[in-house]
C-alpha cells in the first residue's frame, strides 16, 4: 500500500504539479470506519480496503480532491451555510474540475453533469431545493445547521491560516509556470497583476495551445549510453494570429511598442508559424512568418479602427486558428458574434471587451 500511495503521488505531483505539491502536505490517516475517503483540510483519511480495490490513477484523483478541499477549507469559510451541505457541494464542484482536467475519477466519488461548469455556491442552492423538495436526504450533524461536527480549536485556525499562506504561494508558483489547472478560477480569485509581468501573462495564454509532446520513438539519447530509454520531447509546429491595429488612434510610439512585443514573441516561440495581419478599418497587410524570420512589415494605415475585417479574414482564409492576439487600442467596433478560438486583446488600458480577455501592456 505504501508503495501504491507513493507511485500515485509521485504520479500527480509529475501530471499536475498543483495538486502534487498540495497534497503533497497532506497527513494520510487510515480509518476504516469511513466508506473510502474525507479530507478536513489538514489531513487525509480513507479506508484500507477502498485504497486497495482502486487503481493508481483513482487513488491521483483522490489526493487531487483532498487537495482541493484543503485549499478550499480556509476560503471564505462557509459564511453560515450548513459544514455537511457546503462540503457536499464543494465535493461536486471539485470533482467536476477535476475530471475536466482529465483525471480518473472512481466510481463512489460525488458526480453528476447535472453540475458541470457551477461554482460550490450555485451547487449548494440546487442540493438545498433538493432538501426541500425530499429529492435529498438530510445529514447535517447539529440542529442549528450552521457549526462544524466538531469545535473548531485555536490551533485548527493556525494550521488553516498556515495552509493558505501555503497553497497561494503554490497557486502564484504554477501561475508562472503555466501549470494551473483547467478551471481552477472557479475556486480562487486568481489575482497576480502586481507580480506578473504581462510578458509572463502573454505566455501563459500562448502554452495553453504551444504544447511540446514526448514520444519513445525517436528516444532521448541522453542516457542510452545506459541502457535507459526514455521519451524524447518533440515540439509540433504553432500556429499563432497575430493582428497590429495601424489605425489613426496608434500613434508611432505606441505602433513601434506593438512591434516590438511581436518581435520579442519571435524570439520567444519555438517552432512557430506566425500568421501577421496589420488592420485599421481594412485589412492592409497579410503576411507568413516561421520560426527564425526577422521581422521585417510595411505598416500602413491611418483610417478608422474596424475589427471586424481581421475575423471575417480568420474565417475566410485561416480557418484552424486557435488563438488570436489582437494589439490595439481597443477604439474600435466589435464584431456582433463571439468566434469560436481564443482572442487576447493586448492593450494599453482597462476596457469592456464583448468576448476575449484583456492583457495589459505594462
Amino acid at each position: 500500500m505504501d508503495k501504491k500511495i507513493s507511485q500515485a503521488k509521485a504520479k500527480l505531483l509529475v501530471e499536475y504539479p498543483y495538486f502534487g505539491t498540495v497534497a503533497s502536505k497532506l497527513e494520510l490517516v487510515v480509518n476504516d470506519d469511513i466508506q473510502s475517503s474525507k479530507s478536513d483540510g489538514i489531513r487525509l483519511e480513507y479506508n484500507s480496503d477502498f485504497f486497495d480495490e482502486i487503481t493508481i490513477n483513482e487513488m491521483e484523483f483522490i489526493f487531487a480532491n483532498g487537495a482541493m478541499h484543503a485549499s478550499l477549507s480556509y476560503e471564505n469559510r462557509k459564511n453560515g451555510r450548513s459544514g455537511w451541505l457546503w462540503q457536499l457541494a464543494t465535493d461536486y464542484a471539485i470533482n467536476d474540475m477535476l475530471v475536466e482536467n482529465g483525471l480518473e475519477r472512481p466510481w463512489q466519488s460525488h458526480y453528476s453533469q447535472r453540475f458541470s461548469g457551477l461554482y460550490a455556491e450555485e451547487i449548494y442552492a440546487e442540493l438545498k431545493e433538493d432538501i426541500l423538495r425530499d429529492e435529498l436526504e438530510y445529514e447535517a450533524d447539529d440542529i442549528d445547521d450552521v457549526q462544524d461536527s466538531k469545535q473548531t480549536t485555536k490551533d485548527d485556525f493556525l494550521n488553516e491560516q498556515l495552509f493558505e499562506e501555503f497553497t497561494k504561494s503554490v497557486l502564484e508558483s504554477e501561475a508562472k509556470n503555466g501549470e494551473l489547472p483547467l478551471e481552477i478560477d472557479r475556486f480562487f480569485k486568481l489575482d497576480f497583476n502586481s507580480t506578473i509581468d504581462w510578458r509572463d501573462e502573454l505566455r501563459l495564454a500562448i502554452d495553453k495551445f504551444h504544447k511540446d509532446d514526448y514520444r519513445l520513438i525517436p528516444p532521448n539519447k541522453k542516457f542510452l549510453y545506459l541502457g535507459i530509454y526514455l521519451p524524447a520531447c518533440v515540439s509540433d509546429r504553432f500556429q499563432l494570429v497575430i493582428a497590429v491595429d495601424s489605425s489613426a488612434s496608434v500613434d508611432s510610439e505606441l505602433l513601434n511598442q506593438f512591434l516590438g512585443e511581436v518581435d520579442f514573441l519571435m524570439e520567444s516561440i519555438q517552432n512557430y508559424q506566425i500568421e501577421l495581419i496589420v488592420c485599421d478599418d481594412k485589412i492592409q497587410s497579410h503576411q507568413t512568418f516561421y520560426s527564425g524570420d526577422i521581422l521585417e512589415c510595411d505598416i500602413k494605415g491611418n483610417g478608422g479602427t474596424d475589427f471586424r475585417p481581421v475575423f471575417e479574414f480568420i474565417e475566410s482564409k485561416l480557418n484552424d486558428t486557435k488563438l488570436l492576439l489582437y494589439f490595439t487600442d481597443l477604439d474600435g467596433i466589435f464584431p456582433q458574434t463571439k468566434p469560436t478560438y481564443d482572442v487576447k486583446w493586448v492593450t494599453t488600458k482597462e476596457m469592456e471587451i464583448p468576448f476575449g480577455s484583456l492583457i495589459i501592456l505594462k
